[in-house]
């Protein structure tokens, strides 16, 4: 299939699944195109009035006053109906629009709540919030004016041509022959501005990604006195985003003057025809004066639609990022009997697993380990050796390519997520904090009582600073953590664990940014906590994870050394080089 083809063809399905969305709308629809012909009906009757006006002026013996003012009061009725329907009409389409944009907004959020962690990790934040919020928005006011503008169009070409019937059938017909002269110069730009707005929208989601890595990075940014390479990069996407708007922009704007220069031909010659027409006497003073109404009223439609047809070009563009983004593949629902784990004991089995992110690039491969319940596992090994992979892989946040991972007998490819998540208690390196209350961030894991919440906080050590906040427990901060610490965050993210108090843990540098006064309290916690839970311990730290009852060592992807602190010192191998070298700078 030819580039030109399928770009048709996608714009053919993107219009399609537009439509879908106007299903819910019918009856609305349905209304509005009944509106649009009667408002286009009562305008149009219009003209006739005033040339029966013109007529009662222009008639012999005088003139007829009576007759003028039956006519103005009919006209003023008109005017007056008209404009009612209008005002119906544009509502309908305002609602018909919102509920649209509303659905096409839902899809898109329910489907980056159901993407794989794939998807996320390898596309800019950025990108994605351009084409839920933008690009919708781009899409919303391109669909507005096409609900607006084409119905009215299209009702006022099929009314006016009636009517002009019933003056001329010989002007009309050079009308209507002449006219879609301008359909063929607006379909003619049209093709060539879709490419250009596409390439708009895609250019200002760039922008968007590289803005929102600026502001979230700002202390980075600063700290290494990059704020000149930012509005560098930020200046050249900003001028190659003004470069796509210039150009959709020109050669969209230059359909409306096209198509009026090609209507006002047409006006020009139907003026000099209907002036001959009167002048031999097969139409009347007032009939020239109805049939010039009509024709501009005909060819208006025309610029108008030209106006829609672009329009609908760079809605089409934004809706064509939308759908595709509302059909990345999502991850893999759970098979109808996938199986509830209810009473998890923590026995966790991996059994000759390989991973890679990619590929071309091998990271974990034959990996077996059997960890019996209530064990205490750490993990630890050089930046990049699969760490915080195989806590992906326990979450199933991927799934191993090869090999199996089972929880107390179950793969855990045939257990629900939900509950597979809802066995673990995480607490990460990179914290997370909701927007709303100290108190609502704390009790994310379950439903808690006031009491509950206090004592988990204070198992955290996070009490003290929480009483400090203005309103205590009570205070709201912001998705960032608002002006709380690095360590602050953290210490909330401990307390959410404490409170859940959930079969199995995962503690990936869950201490990193506390203090190590806090930290010595915080691990004593820890270890009561994990009295019986099976608990997976990530650290860079090694004398952090000297109380382990089993020290997985990893390297490239492989367990390169298992066993207790003091055995794999004994062994002086991997394990015993990265904890000397830990001590080396320090001694």
């Amino acid at each position: 299939m030819k580039k030109a083809d399928m770009k048709t063809s996608a714009r053919r399905e993107t219009l399609k699944r537009l439509l879908s969305y106007l299903r819910r709308s019918l009856p609305a629809l349905v209304l509005t195109i009944l509106f649009a012909v009667l408002t286009v009906a009562l305008s149009l009757w219009i003209p006739i009035l005033c040339g029966r006006a013109v007529d009662c002026m222009a008639e012999e013996g005088g003139v007829d006053f009576r007759g003028i003012a039956d006519n103005l009061v009919k006209i003023g009725a008109a005017a007056a109906l008209c404009s009612i329907l209008q005002w119906v009409m544009n509502s309908l389409n305002n609602a018909m629009t919102c509920r649209v944009i509303c659905d096409v907004r839902r899809d898109a959020f329910a489907t980056l709540t159901r993407l794989p962690l794939s998807y996320v990790d390898s596309h800019p934040h950025g990108a994605t919030v351009s084409r839920v919020i933008a690009d919708v928005d781009q899409f919303a006011d391109g669909l507005l004016l096409g609900f607006t503008q084409f119905f009215t169009g299209i009702a006022t070409i099929v009314c006016t041509f009636v009517f002009m019937l019933t003056i001329s059938p010989l002007i009309t017909l050079a009308v209507v022959v002449l006219t879609p002269l301008s359909l063929f110069v607006a379909s003619f730009i049209a093709k060539r501005t879709y490419d250009m707005f596409r390439a708009q929208s895609d250019t200002r989601g760039e922008l968007t990604a590289q803005i929102n890595e600026v502001i979230g990075t700002q202390a980075v940014v600063r700290a290494f006195s990059k704020e000149e390479d930012a509005l560098a990069e930020f200046d050249g996407i900003n001028a190659r985003l003004e470069k796509c708007s210039l150009r959709a922009i020109f050669f969209s704007s230059i359909t409306n003057p096209s198509t009026r220069f090609i209507n006002n031909l047409v006006y020009a010659a139907v003026c000099l025809t209907g002036a001959l027409t009167v002048i031999s006497g097969g139409m009347t003073v007032g009939g020239l004066t109805s049939f010039l109404a009509y024709a501009n009223q005909y060819t208006k439609p025309f610029n108008e639609i030209s106006g829609v047809i672009t329009e609908l070009q760079n809605a089409l563009a934004c809706a064509e990022r939308i759908f595709a983004l509302i059909d990345e593949k999502r991850e893999t629902p759970d098979a109808p009997d996938a199986l509830r784990l209810d009473g998890v004991r923590g026995e966790v089995r991996i059994e000759n697993a390989a991973f890679s992110y990619t590929p071309e690039k091998e990271l974990i491969r034959d990996l077996n380990l059997a960890v019996a319940q209530g064990q205490r596992v750490a993990i630890v090994g050089p930046t990049g050796c699969g760490k915080t992979t195989i806590i992906n892989l326990l979450m199933r946040f991927y799934d191993v390519d090869q090999g199996s991972i089972s929880v107390d007998g179950c793969d855990i490819r045939n257990a629900a997520r939900h509950s597979l998540r809802g066995a673990y208690g995480m607490v990460l390196q990179d914290t997370w904090i909701m927007r709303g209350t100290v108190r609502d961030n704390i009790a994310m894991g379950r439903e808690a009582s006031r009491e509950e919440i206090e004592a988990a906080a204070r198992a955290a050590h996070a009490h003290s600073f929480i009483r400090r906040l203005p309103q205590g427990y009570d205070t709201v901060i912001g998705d960032e953590g608002g002006v709380l610490s690095a360590g602050q965050r953290q210490l909330l993210c401990i307390a959410r664990v404490m409170l859940a108090i959930p079969p199995m843990l995962i503690l990936d540098e869950a201490t990193s940014s506390i203090d190590t006064r806090t930290e010595m309290k915080i691990q004593n916690a820890f270890a009561a906590l994990m009295r019986g839970r099976t608990s997976f311990i990530v650290a860079h730290r090694l004398s952090t994870i000297r109380e382990a009852d089993i020290i997985l060592v990893m390297n490239a992807g492989k367990i390169v050394e298992k066993g207790t602190h003091t055995e794999l010192l004994a062994k002086n191998g991997f394990y015993a080089r990265l904890w000397n070298s830990q001590f080396e700078a320090v001694s």
